[in-house]
């Protein structure tokens, strides 16, 4: 197999016809205190070839998802920094960026504009604070109030195919509590609704052809017998998988798990004609769930083998260290066993970028633990490609050379 750095849009764009984006957040347990950046992965099929670059960005923090316009030529790298920032998608150099603070002032630090969504090249919206705005990329610094979101700390955003309505999750709150909800707003009428649930939802995805979309439980417990949602526990709890008609904002359908069943701490969603999946960066696995009984559950299982595992000291070690740093060893002790429990005693997390290509070929996923990107080919889940990516510290001098290695893989989109 043969690679090449530094990707150009003139250059190796044109050879490749698959272009995967991920969000990197630096090396360490908590995203959303990391550092802020972007891998660009380029690969074609038909020579078995790939391409990538990666660039971190100074002066931002906490690098969670990227969406991209729908020419591909600009880029937005949501973060837990309250930035807006917009980067070149062939190059991956900072085009824009706009501090959200001048906005709205009065938020939670891991509360900021984590995700977006474009509604042309040039126009995209965004949360800040406790409303919606929408920015133009001509006039970044003056973006017009929309409406207000009504949940607790708005997280991924989702426009749905018809254009008709916006969907989004919501995160529990050091304010507010747990969220347990999930809105919608009708981008005719400006309303926006809130759809009251069992279980807090941070991520979702729209039906690929309907004006419906789907929610997955994102359960999580405050640490030291607090309101602390910054620094939160995993919940070893039942999953649950939920169904939202956009026009009549009610629940149509519902799937729930066992507890059992590796499905905790999800991250991307994506869809197929025929299935939901998403990936499970604290279980380590990648779901498909049947669309048409929303019953059948298959599993693609990420955890690494005892001898991949001994390779990794670094990486668990600033895992358990990030671990035992966010919770008291008396009191939260139980939420330490639940997360060895939910963790399949790895130590280690797993896959937070999933993404399937357009043409509904290939599945690429970012193992985040493993600092890996994987290939699979969708119809029958068979490993195309494995490619060990380079250490941080190649990006990042600053970084000492005996530390944990991981880019930080998080979100990540198509192009």
């Amino acid at each position: 197999m043969s690679s090449q750095r530094e990707p150009t849009l003139n250059g190796s764009f044109s050879r490749y016809p698959y272009a995967f984006y991920i969000a990197l957040d630096g090396n360490g347990l908590n995203g959303l205190e990391g550092f802020a950046g972007i891998c660009l992965f380029l690969y074609n099929p038909e020579t078995n070839n790939i391409a990538y670059k990666v660039n971190y960005f100074s002066g931002v923090a906490g690098g969670h998802a990227v969406m991209l316009n729908p020419s591909g030529t600009v880029g937005f790298l949501g973060n837990c920094s309250q930035h807006i920032l917009l980067f070149d998608g062939a190059t991956l150099e900072e085009m824009q960026r706009l501090s959200t603070l001048s906005i709205d002032s009065d938020v939670p630090c891991i509360q900021a504009s984590t995700h977006a969504t474009w509604l042309s090249d040039t126009e995209f919206i965004s949360a800040v604070g406790s409303h919606f705005y929408k920015f133009n990329i001509d006039k970044l610094s003056r973006p017009e109030k929309i409406a207000e979101h009504l949940v607790k700390l708005p997280h991924a955003i989702k426009l749905s195919k018809s254009g008709r309505f916006l969907c989004y999750g919501s995160m529990d709150s050091p304010r507010g509590g747990y969220a347990k909800h999930v809105g919608v707003m009708d981008m005719v009428t400006g309303q926006t609704s809130t759809i009251a649930l069992p279980t807090t939802c941070w991520h979702v995805a729209t039906h690929p052809e309907e004006d419906r979309f789907y929610s997955i439980s994102f359960r999580t417990a405050p640490t030291n017998h607090s309101s602390d949602y910054k620094d939160w526990a995993i919940s070893y709890d039942k999953q649950y998988v939920f169904e939202i008609d956009n026009a009549t904002s009610q629940i149509s359908r519902h799937w729930s798990g066992s507890r059992e069943l590796p499905l905790h701490i999800n991250s991307d969603i994506t869809i197929s004609e025929t299935e939901l999946i998403f990936c499970n960066g604290g279980s380590q696995t990648i779901a498909f769930l049947e669309l048409a009984n929303f019953q059948a559950i298959r599993l693609i299982d990420e955890r690494p083998a005892p001898a991949e595992l001994f390779s990794k000291k670094r990486e668990i070690y600033t895992q358990v260290y990030d671990s035992f740093a966010r919770a008291s060893q008396i009191s939260d002790f139980h939420h330490i066993l639940n997360a060895l429990k939910i963790n399949r005693f790895t130590c280690l997390d797993s896959v937070y970028g999933c993404q399937l290509s357009h043409d509904q070929k290939f599945l690429f996923t970012a193992n985040r633990g493993l600092n890996q990107i994987k290939i699979y080919s969708y119809d029958d889940l068979k490993t195309e490609l494995i490619v060990e990516m380079p250490a941080i510290q190649e990006f990042l001098p600053l970084i000492p050379e005996h530390a944990d290695p991981r880019l930080g893989f998080h979100h990540a989109c198509m192009r």
